[in-house]
């Protein structure tokens, strides 16, 4: 009789692939998690230190200020998970705004005219940047700089040249001013307070934004070409067209906000808006979208933009030196990037 040879199974390794993250590990992976932690703080702290900073009022005021950055955050949040940045966004802003008001005046059109004809600018000036990106293969970052130095003498020069002065004209007596006001510029009673209709324009295109990233497969395509371009379009990406696509959408944006500062103010200086196209960078850094692309999500640019315009009306009803302000924008902006980081690397490893 023979012993019987007893043989232990082998024990097979767990597949990584197939493992299950804990809810945790979830929830810090989300690029946005670090900055709504630091918005939620901010708000504690300016609602102890400045008690007025809760009055609905004033929290419209908080909200206003938020959506006037966070429009265009939501374009640069795309772009920038797309792998790329645009410096011209502050002056294309003033440009399509300029475009609506110099040609409605000019040709005693319409106002309406004016708008759309102001959308195909700032539809042209992101498709030229995405052309000129992809046909030279320069940085974007070289490329949006000489579209910004480029538009600012434009404004300056047009402006001047057709409307006699550095402002464009006066056009609230022309047809459609006020429809278009009521459109870009009106305010929302919402519970006895007035919300500027920005506020509402700001949801309605985070929304829009998270479900083109998250459940289309255009998001898959922005994701993949700001990871590693060159593999996306191994796996049959439309590279070229999703990052032109990219900065066409911020030339939307652009388009919108432009429209609310026309029509808010009925005038528009032909020197403005430089120097905030790096707020609407910060706005999505802030929200965890990394410079090198592939990482970040519009609801993190969203809440970047409300960090800043807590920041930015906190420490006026806090009755603070506001020559504090962008000390506090520029610490804001690198604690989030270490804390982003931070949060990222650690989810990666649980």
């Amino acid at each position: 009789m023979s012993n019987a040879t007893l043989t232990t199974p082998p024990i097979l390794a767990a597949d990584e692939r197939v493992g299950q993250k804990s809810t945790m590990s979830k929830l810090l992976g989300r690029p946005e998690i670090g900055a709504l932690v630091g918005a939620i703080g901010l708000f504690a702290f300016f609602a102890l230190v400045a008690p007025t900073f809760l009055q609905p009022s004033s929290f419209a005021t908080v909200l206003y200020g938020s959506s006037t950055i966070g429009i265009m955050a939501v374009g640069v949040s795309l772009l920038m998970i797309g792998g790329e940045f645009d410096l011209s966004t502050g002056v294309a802003v003033i440009s399509s705004a300029l475009a609506a008001s110099l040609f409605s005046w000019f040709f005693s059109f319409n106002v309406w005219v004016g708008v759309f004809l102001a959308l195909g600018v700032s539809l042209l000036i992101g498709l030229i940047n995405g052309i000129i990106l992809i046909k030279t293969k320069l940085p974007s970052f070289i490329v949006t700089l000489a579209t910004f130095l480029m538009l600012a003498g434009l404004n300056l020069a047009l402006t001047r040249l057709i409307g006699g002065s550095v402002s464009s004209p006066k056009i609230s007596a022309m047809d459609g001013f006020d429809s278009a006001r009521a459109v870009f510029a009106s305010s929302v009673n919402v519970a006895g307070v007035d919300v500027k209709i920005t506020v509402f324009f700001w949801i309605a295109m985070v929304l829009v934004a998270s479900w083109i990233l998250l459940r289309t497969k255009v998001g898959n395509w922005i994701f993949a070409v700001g990871g590693d371009a060159n593999a996306a379009r191994a796996v049959g990406v439309p590279v070229a067209a999703t990052k032109i696509g990219l900065f066409m959408g911020v030339g939307f944006c652009g388009w919108i906000l432009g429209m609310h500062n026309l029509f808010a103010f009925d005038a528009v200086q032909s020197g403005e808006g430089v120097g905030n196209e790096f707020l609407y960078i910060i706005a999505a850094v802030i929200g965890g979208c990394l410079l090198t692309g592939g990482y970040g999500s519009a609801v993190g640019g969203a809440i970047g933009a409300f960090i800043f315009g807590m920041a930015n009306k906190g420490i006026v009803y806090a009755e603070w030196n506001p020559d504090w302000f962008k000390f506090f924008l520029g610490l804001m902006l690198l604690i989030a990037t270490v804390v982003n980081l931070v949060v990222k690397r650690r989810a990666e490893l649980k």
